[in-house]
Formats: structure tokens, C-alpha cells, sequence
């Protein structure tokens, strides 16, 4: 690894150390600041043409009259330092890169490890609880369709494990024709592992060889004189060819992803269709920030691609609508981290090009509608500095709200809002303590000091060129107060008051220091764009203080027993799989886990029951 000296910085002299091999090279500005992230198949040649060429772009000069300090980091391939880049650009976000702003994980349908009878459900996050996982989906929405349609057909379980436990009769899903009651027994546990193989073999888009199995069994049934059984099956089979029928998409190759981008300006649309088993699983669009210069489509399409699949492994085929740069470069580098060959195709006809257009399609019109959405955004903050007599526009709003129940769990939402939308990454909770219940001015006098301390004493985050505060004028008393006190009188404060019958656009603006008030009106774009940020501030807080709540309650009552540590805590909400179960478990039931004796297990039940 090379590093510069942090003052002025010579990149000719810094050129000429450095090696001929593949690697990534990263540009820092002079206060420690990533600037840029780029790979080379050759680290002196690429390099040397930000400081050897008499003329550059003009905002890749700009970059480069920024650097203080290089480095780099030597690989043993190109297509290692392409995946290295992608890593870091991911990780770090330099300015001049192109990103990928795509902070969600992905669903998943999972079928648990059960010995008896696994559970289907709906998963995102990650992949730690023992099972089978298929997907990813490109969103919820195709998760929830594919899982209405199993369980209409297969009839599995889709419960917790806790409620599952504790049935004594079948629960509503088995009524409507959902699930097959195994809570009761009312299905063997041989019978449901059949179940559980053919929808396995579903998502496994092995769809056929599940119609022919259910036919030999309706035949068996069939020839066995259960003809109840036998119709079943029937029905079964037919819902099963419906499905194939639409969902299978001609010309899909088993797993296949196509991607098309549109360019306009400073902004750029990625939409991507995605393709497993033949069957088509939907459409996702993507908005990456551009870098140091507009890039042409094949560019942006390679940079996404090596940042997108680093996180997932690749399909088998990718169908693109412009040619990257060193398409063999990249099809190798998803290759080694998918484990399975991949292939990167351009020119392609027929049913594919038919695909490709679509996405092209789908990626002009989100395109269009985001720029819409944009402009319309910005038309809000323009008349939001109007209306409250801002110098300009503001580029960060922050606004608080408090949640809680009876003053049960306190909690404290702060968001964020910029030109661009919500700021999710700027997004923080204070839980708060040490008030009287209920007390919300107090809730919310703590949660401001521990947000603006860090402002004050020059901290990670700058004041905000706005700050609302969901109340009247007595919450926006007390943060005047915490403001006057921390030496932030310069922040614009506004109250948002709700209307006498609390309905959406008759809000009261509290101007701070007694400035009066006012009511814009449900058609103002700035009590629109206010009320955007307020919602979500309210959203925030309900979320946090409802983890918290549940967190608390689950905690608290157990905390109490004499005898039951954080070890015995865990074992018995394992055991049961949550409070709920252990509320409904018998002495002798409790008295059944390691550790636990006949005697704490009656110390036990009596402190859940009252």
C-alpha cells in the first residue's frame, strides 16, 4: 500500500512508485474525506492518466485538484479488484463514485427446520434461523402473493412457534382452507412432509414433476375407492396448471435478471427484471447516484452490477441492454462469488429482446416519474422558505415527535428530510428515562439536549436549517429553552399544531420567540412537505416505541422472579418460543427445562399468573 503526504500532493512522483499489478486505488481529500474509489488492471497506467494527460474533463479536474493523499491496494486479478471496488464504494460512499443507494434486504420465503412440521413463511434479514431459504424476491409484495398461493394449495403452517405450541383447536386459517391444522394433529406428521417436498419443489420451479406426483396419488386414492380424497387431489392439480400456466413466462431462461437504465442529466434509473425457474418473480427499479462525470449506459450498467451482486450471487444469465466494459472481466468476477457460472449477454433476439425492452420501458417511466417527483419536492421547499421568510431553501430539516403508552415506554423519534426526500441514515430514537410518566415536555426536553449537546460541542451533526416540533406552542417553549440554553438561538423553529378536528391540512404553524402563527391551508405545498416530515416522524416513533414496549414487557416479569438469570431467562423463552408460550405453560410443562425445578417452576407460574 503507497500514501502520500497529506499537504500539497504530487501525483507524478506518486505515478512513478507504483506497480504495474492489478488493484484499487482510492483518492482522499485534504481533510481525510474519500473522494473516489476506481480499479485497474494495470495500477501505473490507470493511474497516471489523472496526472500525465495536458487535459481533463472539467469535474474529473475538479476532483483531482482535490486530492491530498492516494492509496492503493494491490490484487492478484482484475476481476478481484473489481469486486474489491465495488466493496468500497458500497462501504464508504465516495462522492465521485456512482452508488448504488439501496439500503433494503431482501425477502425470502423460508421453511423452518421443524422435526415435525417446518412453518412457511415470510423472512427478510438474515439468514441465521435453521431452514430453507428460496428467493431473494425483488420485493414483499411477490413474497406475500407466492406465500397466499402456497398455502392455498399445500396447506402449510404459517405460524409462530409459540402460538403453534399452544393450540388446543384449529385456529381460523384451517376454516378458510389455509392450513391443515397440524397444531391439532389433525395431519400426520408423515402426511405434512409430503406437503413440505412438493413445496420445495415449487419453488424449485420443478412445478411438473409436483402435478405428476399429486395424479399417481389421485389415482391411488382413486383406486382405493377414496374418492373424497381423489377430488382433492383433482382440484389441487387443476389450481396447480393454473398457476403454471400464469406465471410461466415463454423464453425465460431457469434464472435470469435483465437490465436496462435510462440517462437524463444528473439522473439515472436501473430497472431490472427478475426471472427464477422460468417463472417471473416482478420488476425492481433503481436510482443511482452518478459520479464524476455522466457515464455512458454500458458504464453505469457495469458499476451496478459489480455493487448490486456483491451483496447476492448472480443468476445464471444476465441479459443487459448496452454492453458494459470487459463484459469477460465482469461475467468472471460474479462467477467466483456466485460458485456457478455466469454469463453477460447484449445482443440478443427474440423473446429476450422482448424483455429488454420492457425494462427499458419500465426504466424511462420511473425515470420520468421520479424527476416529476423531484421537481415537485423542490417546488415544496421553495414555498416552505417563502412562507416562513427563509434566506433560501432549507437542505436539512429535522423534525421530533414522542410515543408512548400511558407513559409506558418513552420514546423519542428524530427524522430527517433533504431536497431529495427522506434522510433515512440520519434517522436516531432516544429512549427516554428518568421523567414522570406521561410527560411529554419533559420527553421531549431530553431527547432535544442529547441531539443538539453533539451540535453544540462541534459533534457529527450540524444543526439543521429547520427544525419542527410536533406540538402547540408549549412544546415549542421548551425547545426554544433547550436551544437558548446550548447556545443554538440561530436554528429556525416551527411547532406543528394539530387542527381543532385534527384533519390533514388544518394544522397551526407556531412560529418560535411569539412571532404569531399561521394556517396555510390544505393547499399549500409547504404545509404539504410538512406534514410529509411530520408523519414520518410520527411513524418512526410509534415503530421505535412499540419495539421498546414489547422488549420491556418481555423483559420485566421474569427479571423479578428470585432465582431466574439472564441463562434461565433465555432457556425458558427458547423453550417456548416467547412470553406468550411460557404464559400458557403449566407447572409441570415449566418444570420440564433444564434448570428448572418443580419448585421455581411453581414461583414461576405464579409470578406470570397474578
Amino acid at each position: 500500500m503507497h500514501a502520500s503526504a497529506p499537504a500539497t500532493f504530487d501525483g507524478k512522483l506518486f505515478v512513478r512508485h507504483l506497480t504495474h499489478a492489478p488493484g484499487v486505488y482510492r483518492m482522499y481529500a485534504g481533510d481525510g474525506v474519500l473522494l473516489y474509489v476506481g480499479k485497474a488492471g494495470n495500477l501505473k497506467k490507470r493511474v497516471s492518466n489523472y496526472f500525465m494527460r495536458p487535459l481533463l474533463e472539467p469535474r474529473i479536474a475538479a476532483m483531482v485538484a482535490q486530492i491530498a493523499r492516494m492509496e492503493t491496494t494491490v490484487t492478484r486479478t482484475e476481476s478481484e479488484a473489481l469486486m474489491l471496488e465495488a466493496q468500497l464504494i458500497k462501504q464508504f460512499q465516495p462522492r465521485y463514485n456512482i452508488l448504488l443507494r439501496d439500503g433494503k434486504s431482501y425477502p425470502y420465503v423460508l421453511i423452518t427446520a421443524h422435526a415435525d412440521y417446518p412453518r412457511l413463511a415470510y423472512h427478510r434479514g438474515a439468514r441465521t434461523l435453521p431452514g430453507s431459504y428460496f428467493g431473494p424476491f425483488p420485493s414483499s409484495g411477490a413474497v406475500r402473493e407466492s406465500l397466499n398461493l402456497l398455502h392455498k394449495l399445500f396447506h402449510l403452517r404459517g405460524c409462530e412457534e409459540s402460538y403453534f405450541r399452544n393450540r388446543t383447536r384449529p385456529c381460523l386459517q384451517y376454516q378458510i382452507g389455509r392450513c391443515s391444522a397440524p397444531c391439532v394433529g389433525l395431519i400426520s406428521p408423515a402426511d405434512y412432509a409430503v406437503d413440505v417436498r412438493h413445496v420445495q419443489m415449487f419453488l424449485q420451479g420443478r412445478s411438473s414433476a409436483v402435478i405428476d406426483e399429486l395424479a399417481a396419488l389421485m389415482q391411488c386414492a382413486s383406486d382405493a375407492l377414496e374418492f373424497e380424497r381423489a377430488a382433492r387431489l383433482r382440484d389441487q392439480i387443476q389450481a396447480l396448471r393454473t398457476i403454471q400456466s400464469e406465471h410461466y413466462v415463454q423464453g425465460a431462461s431457469a434464472d435470469m435478471d435483465v437490465l436496462a437504465c435510462r440517462i437524463n442529466g444528473e439522473s439515472a434509473c436501473v430497472s431490472v427484471l427478475f426471472f427464477r425457474n422460468g417463472m417471473a418473480l416482478g420488476s425492481r427499479d433503481f436510482f443511482p447516484r452518478l459520479g464524476v462525470d455522466a457515464p455512458a449506459p454500458g458504464a453505469l450498467l457495469a458499476q451496478f452490477i459489480a455493487q448490486y451482486y456483491a451483496e447476492r450471487a448472480a443468476p445464471a444469465e444476465l441479459i443487459l441492454e448496452h454492453a458494459p466494459e470487459q463484459p469477460e472481466l465482469l461475467a468472471q468476477a460474479l462467477a467466483e462469488h456466485a460458485g456457478h457460472e455466469v454469463h453477460i449477454k447484449t445482443q440478443v433476439r427474440g423473446d429476450r429482446a422482448r424483455f429488454i425492452e420492457l425494462a427499458g420501458r419500465n426504466a424511462e417511466a420511473a425515470l420520468v416519474t421520479r424527476m416529476a417527483s423531484r421537481q415537485t419536492l423542490e417546488a415544496r421547499f421553495t414555498d416552505l422558505a417563502r412562507l416562513l421568510s427563509l434566506p433560501q431553501p432549507p437542505t436539512r430539516i429535522e423534525c421530533f415527535d414522542i410515543s408512548h403508552t400511558q407513559g409506558e415506554a418513552t420514546v423519542a423519534s428524530c427524522v430527517a428530510y433533504g431536497p431529495e426526500g427522506p434522510m433515512k441514515g440520519h434517522y436516531r430514537k432516544f429512549n427516554i428515562t428518568g421523567v414522570v410518566a406521561g410527560d411529554d415536555y419533559a420527553a421531549m426536553e431530553q431527547a432535544l439536549t442529547r441531539r443538539f449537546r453533539r451540535a453544540a460541542q462541534g459533534g457529527d451533526w450540524a444543526s439543521p436549517d429547520l427544525l419542527l416540533i410536533d406540538g402547540g406552542a408549549g412544546q415549542l417553549a421548551r425547545a426554544e429553552q433547550v436551544l437558548d440554553t446550548l447556545g443554538l438561538r440561530d436554528v429556525p423553529i416551527v411547532g406543528v399544531a394539530k387542527g381543532p378536528a385534527r384533519r390533514s391540512g388544518e394544522e397551526t404553524l407556531v412560529l418560535a420567540h411569539g412571532s404569531g402563527q399561521l394556517h396555510p391551508g390544505s393547499a399549500s405545498p409547504a404545509l404539504q412537505l410538512i406534514n410529509a416530515v411530520r408523519d414520518e416522524a410520527h411513524r418512526f416513533a410509534i415503530g421505535a416505541h412499540r419495539r421498546r414496549r414489547e422488549a420491556t414487557r418481555e423483559r420485566s416479569v421474569l427479571q423479578d422472579i428470585p432465582g431466574i438469570g439472564p441463562r434461565r431467562r433465555r432457556m425458558l423463552l427458547n423453550a417456548f418460543g416467547g412470553l406468550a408460550g411460557l404464559q400458557g405453560a403449566g407447572v409441570e410443562e415449566i418444570a420440564r427445562v433444564s434448570g428448572i425445578d418443580r419448585g421455581l417452576a411453581a414461583r414461576i407460574y405464579a409470578a406470570l399468573h397474578g
